[in-house]
């Protein structure tokens, strides 16, 4: 291994870092409150609105994220609707393209993981809302969300490293994030094996922190599942065995 080489790679990769994160957390934002609307819908007693949901999270889910990120940047300029249309400057840019498609994909898979926080709430607690004269939006503030948003967050947290993954993809539509500048090297150098081996680092490297930072934040907001330190009563002086 060329020391030097692999030195120079990481320093010109480096500049690919921030577009990586912007897409990915930009779009699991954007997602999440996709997602947050989609999973309403989905327990919604319409049945209409929830065969609406139920369907828009089976085509992103059932259908590979390079095809979806195809069909939008090479498919939606093909109608003038969308040429003339107020989305046109965002979409006619490869970022926009990029983002869209990647907020669209994670508000299907953040719906189920939504669904299943909102389904976990205890009915107790909801009923305990009720009792207490809680407003149907006061009880979804208070107890229902911050519940369901608890349960979620570890599989919320593998749903970020997925999109910090997925940007990867984007590197194909001309984006020059961390995967794009990594080709970029190999057309000029051939040289594979070290190129790859330093971006596999920084994405593991990123997505470390991404863990460690969602850690942090499932132990911030779960304080009562914390060990509690053992409690000793000392008996009263002279106290007769």
């Amino acid at each position: 291994m060329d020391v030097e080489f692999l030195w120079q790679t990481l320093l010109q990769l480096l500049p690919g870092i921030p577009l990586t994160l912007e897409l990915a957390f930009y779009s699991v934002a954007a997602g999440f409150c996709l997602a947050l609307l989609l999973a309403l819908a989905r327990l919604s007693p319409y049945r209409w609105l929830s065969e609406l949901a139920r369907g828009y999270v089976f085509c992103f889910r059932g259908t590979p994220l390079l095809v979806q990120l195809f069909l939008i940047y090479y498919g939606l300029g093909q109608f003038d609707a969308v040429r003339h249309s107020f989305l046109w400057p965002m979409l006619r840019e490869p970022y926009g393209c990029a983002l869209l498609t990647l907020s669209l994909c994670t508000a299907a898979y953040g719906s189920e993981i939504l669904r299943g926080g909102l389904l976990s709430v205890p009915h107790g607690a909801i009923e305990a809302a009720r009792a207490c004269g809680m407003s149907r939006l006061l009880m979804m503030r208070r107890i229902v969300f911050p519940i369901a948003i608890r349960q979620a967050l570890p599989a919320y947290g593998n749903e970020l490293i997925s999109m910090v993954q997925s940007t990867s993809l984007c590197s194909i539509i001309t984006l020059m994030d961390i995967t794009g500048i990594a080709a970029k090297i190999i057309s000029e150098t051939y040289r594979a094996l070290e190129v790859f081996l330093v971006t596999g680092l920084i994405y593991l490297l990123i997505n470390l922190l991404i863990s460690r930072l969602v850690m942090l934040l499932e132990y911030r907001l779960t304080p009562h599942l914390r060990t509690q330190p053992a409690v000793t009563i000392e008996k009263p002086l002279g106290e007769v065995h």
